[in-house]
């Protein structure tokens, strides 16, 4: 098979497409045909070097989201067989590239995948495990017990879009930051409310809690109230600590139920997402390129 390593780390030119051994399925894992795989920032902080933990040396394989079909079962797997559409997120935090998801043939956990409903097409599907499930782990964080106003920055992207619409499904009051010329996407996540990037948000609170995607660290904190909760995606400089504000840092973790339901939330067309383009996968560098320049509505999503 062939595969995108980072061959050396730095710029997308250190992407190279490479003639891989075909994987094969040890006990409780299956081998997926990939059919799609998203392009993430954190893919591109792992071909940089800037990942916790420290730089993986190359050669490595990048991505976390998979979408495709099971090609071949190992021993101790029930509930997965050869030819099963299936979506799954790498939890590259452990395999730190070995596995990666650019390449056309994964094995991986059988705990790591969920069944893909006909009504989601693979590179839909791509979008949603480390995206969708980020954002519901960052909204669990906040422990909202009653309605509340939740500010969302950067739901113009895939972490927050998702925030703001499972809060919203909650029955939260939703003040959403949305990318300029954004604001009808955002709109129609369910935001009460949409707030241009360039408000000085410090102007609309205070909230009592915010999910901080971009993140923007100290002008989000602005808007929450002392006392308040604000989740960050990535490590922010701390907040003046006399403001008492709980900082908590939302790092994922892989919750296979939760998976399957934002799965079958999208397919069923409850939870939306988008793409803003399909490359193949022999095309990574030029993804990469295109998602560092920025500007995208939606998700690059790399397909076999």
């Amino acid at each position: 098979m062939y595969g995108v390593i980072v061959a050396e780390l730095g710029g997308p030119e250190g992407l190279r497409v490479a003639e891989l051994p075909d994987p094969v399925a040890g006990p409780g894992q299956v081998v997926v045909r990939v059919r799609a795989a998203c392009v993430q920032p954190a893919d591109i902080a792992a071909r940089v070097g800037m990942i916790p933990g420290g730089p993986v040396p190359p050669p490595f394989l990048p991505g976390w989201d998979v979408a495709g079909e099971v090609a071949a079962v190992g021993d101790d797997v029930s509930d997965l067989r050869v030819g099963d559409r299936v979506v799954g997120m790498i939890p590259w935090y452990l395999t730190r590239g070995t596995p990666g998801a650019y390449a056309e043939l994964v094995a991986m956990d059988a705990e790591w995948l969920v069944p893909l409903p006909d009504g989601l097409d693979h590179a839909a599907a791509a979008t949603l495990p480390l995206n969708a499930v980020t954002a519901h782990q960052a909204l669990a964080l906040l422990s909202l017990a009653d309605a509340s106003t939740v500010l969302v920055t950067g739901a113009s992207g895939g972490v927050g879009g998702f925030a703001a619409q499972l809060a919203a499904q909650r029955g939260h009051r939703v003040l959403a930051v949305a990318t300029h010329d954004d604001q009808a996407w955002v709109g129609g996540l369910g935001a009460a409310e949409v707030i241009t990037r360039e408000t000085e948000l410090a102007s609309i609170g205070p909230v009592a809690v915010a999910i901080d995607a971009i993140p923007l660290g100290d002008p989000a904190a602005a808007a929450v109230k002392d006392g308040g909760i604000v989740v960050t995606t990535r490590p922010t400089a701390p907040i003046d600590p006399s403001r008492d504000i709980n900082q908590q840092l939302q790092l994922i973790h892989l919750e296979r139920e939760v998976l399957a339901d934002l799965v079958g939330q999208a397919a069923a067309g409850t939870l939306r997402t988008r793409v803003a383009a399909t490359m193949p996968l022999r095309e990574a560098a030029e993804a990469h390129r295109l998602v560092e320049a920025g500007g995208l509505r939606g998700k690059i999503v790399l397909t076999t």
